[in-house]
C-alpha cells in the first residue's frame, strides 16, 4: 500500500512539475491525457478513487487518534502500537499529499486550459486589430486621395466660375454690340426714309419743272 502510494505521489509529482514547467510538447502531451480523462467514465473513475483515498485516510486519522488515545490511558505506548502509529501517519500523510497534489493538477489543468483560450483570443484580437488598423490606414489613403480629388474639383470649379464669369462679359459686350447695331440700323432706317422723302420731294419738283418748260415752249 505504502509502496503503491509513493509511486501515485511521485507521478503526481512528475505531471504537476510537467504542467508548471514547459519542457517542449511534454506539456502538449499531459494535458490530452488530462482532457481525455476528463472525457467519458474518467471524472467518475477519478471522483471513486478519491473518495476511496478519503475514506482510507480517515480510517487512518482514526486510527491514529485510537492509538494516541489508548497510549494516553495506559501512560506508555507498546512497541506496536508505535509501528502502527508510525504506518497509519505514514499512509495518512501519502494519501493527503496524494489528493492534495491531485487537486493542484486539475486546477493547473483548468487554468492552463483557461490560459490557452485566452492566448487564442488575445491572437485572434490580436489580428483583428491589425486588420482594424490595415482597415484604418486604407480608409486614411482613400480619404487624402479623396481630399486630393475634391480639391482638384474645387479648382475645376473655379476655373469654370471664372470662364462663366468671362462668358458672362462677352455676352454684356455682345449685347451692347447687338443693341449698339439695332440703334444704327434703326438710324439708317430713318435715314433712308428721310431720303426717299426727299427724292420724292425733288421728282414732284422735277415733274413740275418739266411741266412749266412745256407750258413756255407751247
Amino acid at each position: 500500500m505504502i509502496q503503491l502510494l509513493f509511486l501515485v505521489l511521485f507521478a503526481e509529482g512528475i505531471v504537476a512539475f510537467l504542467l508548471m514547467v514547459k519542457i517542449g510538447p511534454l506539456r502538449e502531451l499531459v494535458m490530452k491525457a488530462l482532457d481525455q480523462l476528463k472525457t467519458g467514465k474518467g471524472p467518475a473513475t477519478v471522483k471513486t478513487i478519491a473518495g476511496t483515498m478519503s475514506v482510507i485516510l480517515a480510517s487512518s486519522i482514526t486510527s491514529l487518534l485510537k492509538i494516541q488515545n489508548r497510549g494516553t490511558k495506559l501512560g506508555t505506548v507498546t512497541p506496536m502500537d508505535q509501528v502502527l502509529w508510525r504506518t497509519h501517519l505514514l499512509e495518512a500523510s501519502l494519501m493527503g499529499y496524494s489528493l492534495f497534489l491531485g487537486f493542484v493538477i486539475d486546477r493547473l489543468h483548468h487554468y492552463l486550459q483557461k490560459l490557452g483560450g485566452l492566448r487564442t483570443t488575445a491572437r485572434y484580437s490580436k489580428q483583428e486589430v491589425e486588420k482594424l488598423h490595415k482597415d484604418h490606414l486604407q480608409l486614411k489613403e482613400k480619404e487624402v486621395k479623396a481630399s486630393e480629388e475634391i480639391k482638384l474639383l474645387q479648382e475645376e470649379i473655379s476655373s469654370l466660375k471664372e470662364n462663366i464669369k468671362k462668358l458672362k462679359l462677352e455676352c454684356e459686350e455682345k449685347d451692347k454690340q447687338v443693341q449698339s447695331a439695332e440703334a444704327h440700323v434703326t438710324a439708317l432706317q430713318k435715314q433712308a426714309e428721310d431720303l426717299l422723302l426727299e427724292y420724292d420731294r425733288l421728282l414732284e419738283d422735277n415733274q413740275n419743272l418739266q411741266a412749266q418748260a412745256l407750258g413756255y415752249r407751247g
